[in-house]
């Protein structure tokens, strides 16, 4: 299964071994990357948080994943995990009936 892993920042005092921390992050992410858990990486702007696309067999091994990351281990951040499923929207371009409900106006279904 793939999830989408939302970092968020969590209210913590500054420590004076943040850079080691993060050092110790970026090895930790790429040891995962390396595993092919963790399949890509991003942060968004401007705030810098982590994006995470795993692959994991289910939820709560994505979840332990995640928390053996050292920022969520120091407690200095928390995830909020989605688990993807495929698109199908495409289903409605093949339901009977489709032409005639965009005749009509009416919303489409999401």
């Amino acid at each position: 299964m793939r999830y989408l892993a939302l970092e968020r920042e969590l209210p913590v005092l500054p420590r004076a071994d943040l850079p080691d921390l993060l050092r110790q992050e970026a090895a930790a992410v790429w040891q995962l990357q390396k595993t092919g858990l963790l399949r890509e990486i991003w942060f968004t702007t401007p705030e810098r948080h982590a994006v995470i696309l795993l692959e994991c067999p289910s939820a709560v091994a994505a979840r332990e994943h995640l928390a053996s990351l050292p920022l969520a281990r120091a407690g200095r951040v928390e995830f909020v995990l989605h688990e993807l499923q495929p698109y199908d929207g495409y289903e409605r371009l093949f339901a009977r009936g489709a032409a005639q409900v965009h005749a009509r106006d009416e919303p489409a279904e999401y």
